[in-house]
């Protein structure tokens, strides 16, 4: 395989996490008797570009289907992060009715409706019929397919934007080039794109080797982001350090051509920071794989245990962080009864792979188990809330990354 950024051949190996289905490619009770599609899931790192990236076996079509389960407003965290967001661009820009603000992977509208609130023309792009749907239902108009040039070239006439915003969607797409391209074509001369995806820095140096799933095609340091813009159009101006996801970056970003903002100390300091820290280096990649090791041994260790003593384990969130560990580790439903998720798209399903089916919150409550082990441990402190009521009958909250930590 060579590099999708720079097309140098890729050999040197980040993780190999065995053989699983696509994390959200979630089933329903008929499709249990059915073979399950599996591909490789493993993940190399240019040694050129620095762009870290899943190695290709799964069509983008295949995953983000019309029945994508994925629903951004069911995290009261994201929603509200996505509040937050909105308020901060209006204030920084000087966003007014007159701009136009464009989101690519809308999703559900968790976000335009705030912009739409604050009377400010906007449009998501979203290619995965249901959430689209969703979004059209809050009254936010969408254009329904995959962003890219041909995407962008089609809007230019109505759409273009004073701000772009692409919040976990830089690391979803097959063609990079092609899709950063496009931020490039549809930006107003002076706008400005916002791109929000997970520290490659944190995944590493935190053992974060579950949000690896075949849905992201690159993980991402500024180091490659930089070096992907500047080849496409873009130039870097500014990052922020968020604690989205187990640690994110915000970076900000101009037309290469027309944009005349000043590039922010931030920068340098990060990209210094990277350089440190080993990005630039193949021995800085070589312990995530020794770690995911590690972690999936201590999880099969606990549940094994649980199992001895009787104990009933549930899971709480069907994510596809979630399904990558399950499956890494081999965990089905003789370990894990069932998991608790409140999207009605996944309640009434299967997690693919370990087969284990996802609940509604009422089971959590009838069943009572001893354990809840909580998969998307980035939203731990709102799920543990959300669920203190399990302390009245003595149940732990566990979860697994970066180590085995039993509440």
């Amino acid at each position: 395989m060579d590099c999708r950024h720079c097309s140098k051949p890729l050999e040197t190996t980040v993780a190999d996490l065995g053989t699983s289905p696509p994390s959200n490619a979630y089933l329903r009770e008929e499709d249990l008797a059915k073979p399950e599609a599996t591909f490789p899931l493993r993940v190399l790192v240019c040694t050129d570009c620095w762009l870290v990236q899943t190695e290709d076996f799964v069509r983008a079509g295949l995953m983000f289907s019309d029945d994508y389960a994925y629903f951004s407003s069911f995290s009261t965290t994201w929603v509200e992060h996505a509040k937050a967001y909105v308020k901060a661009m209006i204030d920084r820009f000087e966003l007014t009715p007159e701009d136009m603000v464009v989101e690519v992977a809308a999703n559900d509208g968790y976000l335009l409706q705030f912009v739409q609130e604050a009377g400010i023309q906007c449009c998501g792009v979203e290619p995965t019929h249901g959430t689209a749907e969703a979004a059209r239902s809050k009254g936010v108009e969408i254009v329904e397919e995959f962003f890219g040039v041909a995407c962008a070239t089609t809007m230019i006439a109505s759409h273009r934007a004073s701000l772009m915003a692409a919040n976990n969607v830089l690391a979803h797409v097959p063609d990079i080039n092609d899709f950063v391209r496009g931020f490039a074509l549809l930006l107003a001369p002076n706008g400005v794109a916002t791109f929000e995806f997970p520290h490659l820095l944190n995944l590493i140096t935190h053992n974060q080797f579950d949000t690896i799933y075949h849905e992201h095609y690159s993980y991402l340091s500024l180091t490659a982001v930089t070096a992907v813009f500047e080849t496409n159009g873009l130039s870097v101006f500014d990052v922020e350090q968020i604690p989205t996801h187990g640690g994110s970056l915000r970076v900000f970003a101009q037309r290469s051509d027309t944009g005349a903002r000043p590039v922010g100390p931030a920068i340098g300091r990060l990209l210094e920071e990277e350089t440190t820290a080993g990005v630039t280096t193949a021995d800085f990649y070589a312990q995530l794989q020794t770690n995911a090791e590690r972690i999936k041994n201590e999880l099969l260790r606990f549940l094994e245990q649980a199992k001895t003593e009787r104990k009933l384990v549930a899971g709480y969130g069907a994510a596809a962080k979630g399904n990558t560990m399950l499956n890494f580790a081999g965990v089905d439903g003789e370990s894990i009864a069932f998991v608790v998720d409140r999207n009605p798209e996944k309640v009434g399903r299967y997690l693919p792979g370990s087969h284990i089916p996802v609940v509604e919150e009422e089971i959590l409550r009838q069943q009572r188990p001893d354990y809840v082990v909580i998969l998307p441990w980035n939203l731990e402190s709102e799920i543990r809330e959300q669920l203190a009521y399990v302390a009245e009958w003595g149940a732990r909250f566990v979860t697994a990354v970066p180590e085995l930590t039993i509440h």
